[in-house]
């Protein structure tokens, strides 16, 4: 069965098509290519040189949705990296070895920059390390992101990022593209990326109606497509928010469900929040598990690992290379675990969730560590039910249903308790107030 499509998500696959048509034909149309990841990506900057990104935890999880990452994993092994080893890094690398076909079908360009941004996982440098030597004729720049270890961002941490940028990552960009640095080019990017993150923040906030018009997990990963990956700071993005919040506003006023990939769901049951990413390998059949039992996400912290915007940050031509120093060090993976705690619980209570899952990843150190002790503080704080599942970003070997199913059996009886109790309270309120 196909996926339901509306126009937004149509105009998105358009979007994504021209762009992997630009990176096909980037040699012969003389365009640069910036190998980069989704966490305080660059994306305005890049394109103020007219270069194009590629991010290779996207080209990971594209694999992983195509059935492809298991042969692309086991290739990587064979070179003897470890079981252990983040399978976006081993389905990344296995892509390469095999051609580095992207979902297209066509060729990813070689790098001519390997821009790493480092946002909280240690992976993301040895990771550039083995792509260095994939590409040894690519230059590289290091961008250096402070960790939020007081749960501030420091002036300091701000200063020390925008000198690397003066210094470090705008020359490397000068040299590879041939082009000198337009810093009024990159304000008028920045401010379109500020008009798409209001109507992105418009589109979350409305899982506060009942029912959710939103599935914020499974369907906010279409969501945060254009602006955490090759789109933010151009007018195809705003359009797309425009046209998603259009289609989000009409299922408010017509008090109707998310769209699941077999239509719009018909009845609210459970309304949850979830800490750590979705499995890619098995996507549908893993949103399928929650639909069928009529459970939509209202919050979700995966869909801030490209940039956090509820507390109110904004990209904006004011500042501009502090700017993207700001937007850098708030990104989800570079909080402290109370900073995580907080967002989680904003969630919880702004969108009044019935309970909170945690589904943890076993190759991914910077989402699973500390989910044990998120979920146990939030269970005592708010007094709501917990799951916890386990599954893997893109290795199909570590999706288990039927442990899976088993765990959210559990949870599920613990949510229907709560709220079999809390009907009872209320008509025992009822009558005491009668």
């Amino acid at each position: 069965m196909d996926v339901q499509k509306e126009n937004s998500m149509l105009k998105q696959k358009q979007m994504l098509a021209g762009h992997f048509m630009d990176l096909a034909t980037a040699k012969e149309s003389g365009k640069k290519v910036v190998y980069t990841f989704v966490p305080g990506n660059l994306s305005e900057l890049i394109y103020t040189f007219d270069m194009l990104p590629v991010y290779p935890e996207i080209n990971s999880l594209q694999s992983g949705m195509r059935k492809k990452s298991g042969d692309y994993i086991r290739d990587a092994e064979d070179m003897g990296y470890s079981e252990d080893v983040c399978s976006y890094v081993k389905c990344d690398i296995g892509m390469m070895l095999q051609g580095n076909i992207g979902p297209t079908g066509q060729k990813l360009p070689d790098p001519d920059l390997l821009l790493l941004s480092y946002t909280g996982c240690f992976v993301f440098m040895k990771w550039f390390e083995n792509l260095k030597q994939l590409y040894p004729n690519s230059e590289v720049a290091m961008l250096h992101i402070p960790y939020q270890e007081a749960g501030v961002i420091e002036p300091s941490a701000v200063q020390y990022i925008k000198d690397q940028l003066e210094k470090e990552v705008i020359p490397k960009m000068e040299k590879v593209s041939g082009k000198k640095f337009d810093v009024k080019k990159l304000q008028k990017k920045l401010e379109l990326s500020g008009q798409a993150e209001d109507l992105l923040i418009d589109v979350f906030d409305s899982a506060r109606h009942r029912p959710s018009p939103i599935d914020a997990y499974f369907g906010g990963v279409y969501y945060i497509g254009p602006i955490f990956t090759a789109f933010r700071g151009s007018e195809d993005c705003v359009e797309y928010y425009q046209e998603l919040k259009k289609e989000v506003d009409y299922r408010v006023k017509h008090k109707l469900g998310p769209v699941t990939p077999e239509g719009v769901m018909k009845e609210e049951k459970a309304r949850l929040v979830v800490e750590g990413p979705p499995n890619w390998t098995h996507f549908r059949n893993f949103w399928k598990i929650f639909y069928d039992l009529g459970s939509v996400f209202v919050g979700s912290t995966y869909t801030r690992v490209g940039g956090v915007y509820d507390d109110g940050f904004r990209h904006s031509p004011i500042d501009p290379l502090g700017n993207l120093a700001k937007y850098c060090l708030g990104c989800y993976t570079n909080r402290n675990i109370p900073q995580r705690i907080d967002l989680l619980e904003s969630f919880i209570t702004k969108y009044h969730a019935d309970g909170l899952l945690v589904n943890s990843i076993k190759s991914c150190n910077s989402f699973s560590a500390g989910q044990l002790v998120m979920m146990r503080e939030l269970e005592q704080k708010l007094g709501i039910p917990v799951g916890f599942i386990e599954t893997d970003l893109v290795d199909p070997r570590y999706y288990s249903y039927s442990n899976i199913k088993n765990r959210l059996d559990s949870f599920f009886q613990m949510l229907e308790q709560r709220q079999s109790v809390k009907v009872s309270d209320e008509i025992l309120s009822d009558d005491v107030l009668a």
